[in-house]
């Protein structure tokens, strides 16, 4: 069965298309390169001993989005990566945002509608949540108003998505609201590869450890929290690879319920900054460089997710502790400087 893997070449991306050729899937993977080095084929290639097709295009080119359909007319399954994900520069760019994150999604999902048969797993958020009213969160908590054009692109991608299905039966979609993914695959043959300064907390966390980064800063340590820092469910790459392949498997098995369904996925459990850098200090033996600073705006007190729908009924969990997590982390570090 042929899937296509847009962003396939990212973070998130490679660990999920290591695992679809795992489990015996043909993998087509799009990826423009903006936030992805074509060498990460070399990678998957060591792990899974496959080398996936790859075709380096814009997706927001609408032509060609129709070409590669009409020429992949065997596709049976989209996992859609491939969006600009970095808050701040959203507040800076937001027609950038709108433009990437929703004008492909519609371009997709339209090519889509074609067809006799297909399925869909979006890549979403946690941010669609905002400050939750209560923890953990779980998939029937209120959608509060996005903090950013970010975490709006996911929010109005989801209804895109469900809008789309309500019209189109023979569509069936799954989103998946992601916490905060970390961590390398185990072969430390592919990882996070941040371009200029990294926007989530534990590449900042190796990055100084290695000595690229002076200091770590800590925003805030006077939040209503056991330790004062924010606290986050940090859940390994490969586990959350693994959770895309369940999500798929389940709809190409035509087990699901509705045509549109949504599912968090995390590992239950929060963690905080500090937490998090005690962490990287157990599992690398270096005392962090880090300094406490003021808040920074936008930032939620706590999420961390109730996984007990996507543990049922996916039949998927989160198995790598935080430990386990951060050293393959700290281990790809490691590689990439030496």
């Amino acid at each position: 069965m042929k899937i296509l893997v847009t962003g396939g070449l990212g973070f998130i991306g490679s660990h999920t298309v290591v695992e679809l050729q795992n489990k015996g899937f043909e993998v087509v993977i799009v990826d423009n390169l903006s936030n992805a080095s074509e060498k990460v084929i070399d990678g998957i290639i060591a792990i899974t001993g496959k080398k996936p097709l790859f075709e380096n295009f814009d997706l927001r080119d609408k032509p060609k989005v129709e070409d590669f359909f009409s020429r992949h007319n065997d596709i049976e399954g989209v996992i859609h990566f491939a969006a600009s994900k970095a808050v701040g520069e959203s507040v800076e760019k937001p027609l950038l945002y709108y433009e990437n994150n929703l004008g492909v999604l519609t371009y997709i999902l339209q090519e889509l509608s074609k067809k006799g048969s297909a399925n869909f797993i979006f890549s979403s958020s946690c941010t669609v949540y905002g400050q939750a009213d209560k923890m953990p969160i779980t998939e029937d908590a209120p959608v509060k108003p996005a903090e950013s054009p970010y975490g709006n692109t996911k929010q109005v991608g989801e209804e895109i998505i469900q809008d789309t299905c309500k019209v189109t039966p023979h569509i069936s979609a799954i989103a998946l609201r992601y916490f905060n993914p970390f961590g390398a695959h185990p072969s430390v043959e592919i990882g996070e590869l941040p371009s200029g300064v990294p926007q989530n907390l534990v590449p900042f966390i190796t990055q100084t450890g290695i000595g690229l980064r002076e200091q770590l800063s800590v925003f805030g340590d006077d939040y209503p929290t056991a330790d004062g820092t924010c606290i986050r469910d940090y859940i390994h790459v490969v586990d959350l690879a693994k959770a895309h392949v369940a999500a798929l498997q389940r709809l190409v098995n035509d087990e699901n319920e509705e045509n549109y369904e949504v599912f968090n996925l995390g590992t239950g459990t929060g963690s905080s900054v500090l937490e998090v850098i005690k962490s990287f200090e157990r599992v690398s033996g270096k005392k962090l460089n880090y300094k406490i600073v003021r808040r920074r705006a936008g930032d939620v007190i706590e999420a961390y997710a109730d996984t007990t729908k996507a543990n049922a009924v996916l039949g998927w969990r989160a198995e790598s502790t935080l430990d386990e997590a951060m050293k393959s982390a700290w281990d790809w570090e490691q590689k990439i400087r030496s």
